[in-house]
């Protein structure tokens, strides 16, 4: 087996053994033993004639291997990614060679989609990463591993490598990499947290939108975990912890228990209240992750931007006297600790 940890460089070649006793279907053999690479990956590769069998290139993936036999793999160097390279300024809060965490700014979409064909945090990470990327899937990319709506500022975490993309996406999936978000909505909840576990799918008119849809319906599984921190009159700063991460998932669920997020104008009333905002006041403020190498944890906080310092300031004033931070006061504890 070739070790978790080490990182396989582009024109490698990679010489293994098949062990007496050992019978499988090469590409099963290759996925058991060569664990930074996936499934899909190791069959293209196999496709491709990328992998030979006692010297004689092997392109079907049911080919059986047995004790003795001579496996070699060579890793390609990445095909580039059919977009342009776009130098932007990047707010970076971590970064090495596997993967780089960044404060993602209110406004700027993640990846291309109709619409959205250049100005994207991808073409600003292909400009900054450059030959840093090793390939994710065979292309030179980087491995968009959790996304932000558009208007939603904070941390996000991308991989450089197969490696990384493929072990930061199982933490996200374990629930073991933690995310923490701030956000300011209508209202004040009657009490001072609460979990909501709906699921969500496509909203059955508006396909651009979410809903809550049941699971027999389509839905996927989908909680949520908030914390009242700060009251503000008719307004409340809340902390959210997620469990999954579906698409506008703290939006939906902040809605639907009457305290839709301020600015939101498709799930929420988005009317004015005197302060500019780019979209909804909804902040990733704390990433918690171990690194795909070191097995080191990784805590990258984002500072606030200055739209939602200036919303919370403004809604303090408003509030005067009633306003309070509930952390300060005790009557919540903080166990982010």
């Amino acid at each position: 087996m070739v070790a978790p940890e080490s990182i396989l460089e582009p024109d490698q070649t990679l010489a293994l053994t098949v062990v007496s006793g050992q019978r499988q279907r090469l590409d099963r053999w290759l996925i058991d033993r060569v664990t930074q690479l996936s499934r899909s990956r190791l069959q293209k590769l196999i496709d491709g004639g990328y992998v030979s069998r006692n010297g004689q290139v092997c392109t079907d993936k049911n080919t059986p291997v047995q004790g003795g036999d001579r496996i070699h793999l060579t890793i390609p160097a990445a095909q580039p990614l059919a977009l342009t390279a776009e130098p932007m300024a990047l707010a970076i809060l971590y970064e090495d060679d596997q993967l780089i965490i960044l404060n993602k700014p209110a406004g700027l979409v993640v990846h291309p989609a109709p619409g959205h064909q250049s100005g994207t945090l991808v073409h600003g990470l292909l400009a900054h990463c450059g030959d840093q990327l090793l390939g994710i899937g065979g292309i030179q990319r980087p491995g968009i591993v959790h996304r932000l709506d558009q208007h939603t500022s904070g941390v996000m975490v991308v991989a450089k490598t197969d490696l990384a993309h493929r072990h930061l996406q199982a933490q996200i999936k374990a629930k073991t990499a933690g995310r923490e978000y701030v956000g300011v909505v209508y209202g004040a909840p009657t009490t001072a947290a609460g979990r909501v576990d709906l699921p969500l799918g496509r909203h059955p008119v508006d396909r651009k939108k979410q809903a809550i849809v049941l699971l027999e319906r389509g839905g996927r599984s989908a909680v949520t975990h908030w914390q009242v921190e700060e009251r503000l009159g008719n307004f409340s700063r809340l902390r959210y912890h997620l469990e999954t991460g579906r698409t506008h998932q703290i939006r939906v669920h902040s809605t639907h228990i009457g305290h839709p997020l301020v600015g939101d104008r498709t799930y929420g009333p988005g009317r004015d209240i005197g302060v500019n905002l780019p979209g909804q006041a909804l902040h990733a403020e704390r990433l918690t992750l171990t690194h795909p190498v070191t097995g080191a944890t990784i805590v990258a906080v984002a500072p606030w931007p200055d739209h939602l310092v200036i919303l919370v300031q403004v809604l303090r004033a408003r509030a005067g006297p009633s306003s309070g931070n509930l952390l300060e006061q005790g009557a919540i504890s903080d166990d982010r600790q």
